[in-house]
């Protein structure tokens, strides 16, 4: 039981490590990511924290799926 959930961790911070940032790369280069002086707009900024999180939680889940394995 240990080891199945250790592997469906490591499944899911994998799946968020290639999965986000390409999201991160489309969210930079739509139009609505920055206004007419270049700076980022809310949907820029909102969509990063959010990917952001995400990363966080791939980290988390592969610490925990670790720790599991060890333990």
């Amino acid at each position: 039981m240990i080891v199945t959930l250790a592997v469906l961790l490591f499944v899911n911070a994998a799946w968020n490590l290639v999965v986000w940032p390409q999201f991160l790369k489309r969210v930079n280069r739509d139009p609505r990511a920055r206004d007419a002086s270049g700076r980022p707009t809310r949907f820029l900024v909102v969509h990063a924290v959010l990917i952001g999180i995400s990363l966080l939680l791939a980290v988390v889940s592969a610490i925990v799926g670790i720790v599991a394995l060890v333990s």
